[in-house]
Parts: structure tokens; sequence; C-alpha cells
């Protein structure tokens, strides 16, 4: 008895997606060495290579970061990028220093002879020495002065040295500038004015480092606070360094007001946008015909 023919198929036919059956083999091609290798390679490889190419893998990975620079951080008082620096180089500093010691040695007797004059005609101490407002080393801002500060007082104070020209003054006496036939001068100290002679004892404070042969002069602190009041830009004067003589020292003589102070501004302003080794010597040589024929002192 024979089954039929449908059911006897179906019972010894293998599906095609599992064998091929032996009428398609022989339709197909002789396999060549490639071929017959890439057969050997495991299932999940070869199925892997047939895979669809997808585009997101295709396309390089792009890292989710933010190029954009970071806020500055906040603060309270924002600070103007300008230092006191007073643009001192090493060979502006060894030239003060240098011209310094040489004048000290040079005055050194007429030194001696001024210091007897004054011991022998009026009572007091040969040298004053009075407070006098220096170099301002601190940050500016916009808020203005050094917030960090409860005393603004404009500068570095420091001690300077004069031969006396005055009576010895009293504690109470105000901070006053000297007028032309004031009463307080003595004879010799008259004299001494006359002729610069008593900034002689200021080589001294230039040898300490408070103070240049050639910058603005250091006023007294009470009448620079009064004079940064009435004078716009005046306290831009202490961005340098104080000096025994100046561009305004040489054009211009003793204060008297605040007319004279204002113009000496401009030439100490001046001054400090030039300012340089060769400008400091060409202004110590115009300072000795200054000081011999007594311009501008009394």
């Amino acid at each position: 008895m024979t089954l039929p023919r449908g059911v006897a198929m179906a019972q010894q036919t293998t599906p095609d997606r599992h064998a091929a059956t032996d009428r398609q083999a022989a339709l197909r091609p002789t396999a060549s060495a490639e071929a017959t290798e890439a057969a050997s390679y495991p299932r999940e490889r070869a199925r892997a290579r047939t895979l669809p190419r997808m585009l997101a893998m295709a396309q390089p990975v792009i890292a989710l970061v933010d190029e954009r620079p970071a806020p500055p951080p906040l603060r309270l008082v924002h600070t103007v990028e300008k230092r006191a620096s007073d643009r001192e180089r090493w060979d502006r500093r060894l030239l003060n220093i240098a011209v310094a010691a040489v004048g000290l040695v040079l005055a050194f007797p007429l030194m001696l002879v001024i210091a007897a004059l004054i011991k022998l005609t009026s009572r007091g101490p040969v040298l004053f020495a009075q407070t006098r407002v220096g170099l301002d080393r601190r940050f500016l801002t916009y808020a203005g002065g050094n917030t960090r500060r409860h005393i603004d007082q404009g500068g570095h104070p420091f001690t300077m040295y004069k031969f006396r020209t005055m009576r010895p003054a009293r504690p109470e006496d105000a901070q006053t500038w000297a007028q032309p036939d004031d009463a307080r001068v003595t004879p010799i100290g008259r004299l001494l004015r006359v002729f610069r002679l008593d900034e002689l004892p200021q080589l001294f404070n230039v040898l300490m480092g408070d103070m240049n042969i050639v910058g603005p002069r250091p006023e007294q602190p009470t009448i620079f606070v009064y004079l940064r009041e009435q004078i716009e830009g005046y306290q831009w004067r202490q961005r340098v360094r104080p000096g025994i003589t100046g561009w305004a020292q040489i054009n211009q003589g003793y204060d008297t007001s605040v007319d004279d102070v204002r113009r000496k501004v401009r030439y100490d302003l001046e001054y400090i946008k030039r300012q340089s080794a060769l400008e400091d010597f060409r202004i110590m040589l115009r300072t000795v015909p200054v000081m011999v024929l007594g311009r501008g002192g009394w």
C-alpha cells in the first residue's frame, strides 16, 4: 500500500529556508575558493555582514560639549588694570642712586657749613622732618580709591628731610604754604630758600627709595586732601615717585595759591607722559642754572 504522493512529499521534503533541494543545488554554479572560505565562517558573522548599513553608524560621533567660554565671575568692584609701577626700570633707578650718591659726596662740605650756620643763628634742630605723601602703589577701582583702606591718604606717607629755614612750629600750628614775606623764615633760611639749598638733605630720601631726583614735589597730607578736592586729576601725580626737582620746578616757583598748583599739575602730568631716564637727566641739567641764579626762589 502506497501513501499519497502529496503526503510523502510533505514528510520527506525539508523547507527551503533550512536546506536546498537537489534540483536547486544542481542549478548553482561551482563555488569558488573565496565563497567556500566565506561559507565556513560562523553564521553569526555572515548575518552581521549582511545587516543593512544604517545612516547613524556611518556618521562620526559628535561629543555633546559646550564650547562657549565660561562667564566671568561676578565681582562687586571692577578693577582697572592699572598698577602704580612708576614705570621705573633699572636704568632709571640706577641713575637716581648714582646722582644722589655723587651729590652727597660733593655737597657734604657745604652741608656741614649750612648746618653750622643754622645752629648759630636760630634755636631749634638743624634738620626739619615733615610727613609727605609719596607714591601710591594701590590698584584703582571704578569705586574710587582703595576699598580696603578706611582712610585714603592718597599715597604712602614718608618722612622728608630739609634744612630748617623757619622757626620751629608749634603742635597747634596749621599746615600752610609759606609766603614771600613770611615772618617765620629765618635770615639764613631765606638765603637757603632762594638758592634751593634747603633741599639737599633729600638726597638721603632718594637713597632710601622714598623719592627720585626728578618727579612731582610731595605735599603735606592735610594740604593734599584739600587740593585733591579742588583740582581735577591732582591725585594722578602720586602714580609716580615724588622728586627733589621736576619739570614744574624749573618752570615755576613756589606755590602760593590753588591757581599756582593747578598750573604746576599740568607740568607734572606732562612730565609723567614722557617720563624716562633721558628726560630725567635733561631736567637735572636744567636745574643747575635755576639753583645758581636763584630763579623762582624766595
